[in-house]
């Protein structure tokens, strides 16, 4: 697999995620019509991540957004009754994402070397394709309240668990050696993310998310496989 085969198989575009959030907060969002919910979904969260990405969202008003969207300030208390539950959303909406179509790929292979692969693939390439809402979600994880950053910190560790999960069973398959899985599932998280953090530093290296992943792959290869 590569990310032009995992794009046609996966669709991330704005409009399947606000239907996502639509379908997860229906009760709280009070506007019935759905192609209006879904378009203005799209709007507001577009605007969120490009003025946040500039200038952080704590800085971010109300009206910023307001001016960004072309909504009212009545119309953006419609969908969030306040900049946190905005955050929260968006925040949610991500790791869900990420979690899902993780543990789908990851579950339809058996062996664990062929899990790794796909394990470190997904990742890469749901982070090529929702670039700004993991840059955002890594940079605004400060700001969440401390119940919705005890759910963020429990996500990492759980795609951190993932990997130790996928090393110990290589390790009882034989194709790995022992090793230490929760340090070595650490350091491949940010390895990972170091890919959308630091997304400028590769493109203009011309390094591509498939070399990058192969490089991972590699690397983690290396460590980890009987000689």
């Amino acid at each position: 697999m590569n990310y032009t085969d995992f794009k046609k198989m996966v669709n991330l575009s704005r409009q399947a995620i606000c239907r996502e959030v639509l379908a997860a907060n229906r009760e709280t969002i009070r506007v019935k019509n759905e192609n209006t919910v879904i378009k203005n979904l799209e709007k507001i969260f577009n605007a969120t991540l490009k003025i946040s990405n500039k200038k952080g969202f704590q800085a971010m008003t109300l009206r910023d957004l307001s001016r960004e969207t072309g909504l009212s300030m009545g119309a953006l208390y419609s969908y969030f009754s306040s900049k946190e539950e905005l955050l929260e959303m968006l925040q949610h909406q991500r790791r869900t994402i990420t979690l899902r179509i993780l543990e789908q790929y990851i579950e339809t292979e058996k062996d664990a070397t062929a899990r790794l692969r796909v394990a470190i693939q997904i990742h890469l390439y749901l982070s090529e394709a929702m670039q700004p809402w993991f840059y955002f979600s890594y940079m605004e994880a400060k700001n969440l309240t401390r119940k919705e950053r005890a759910k963020a910190i429990a996500s990492e560790r759980y795609t951190e668990k993932i990997f130790e999960d996928i090393f110990r069973q290589g390790q009882i398959e034989g194709v790995f050696v022992q090793r230490d899985h929760r340090m070595s599932a650490s350091v491949i998280k940010a390895m990972l993310q170091d890919w959308y953090l630091k997304r400028r530093k590769y493109t203009e290296r011309n390094i591509s998310v498939d070399h990058y992943a192969q490089f991972v792959l590699a690397f983690v290869g290396s460590y980890y496989h009987h000689k």
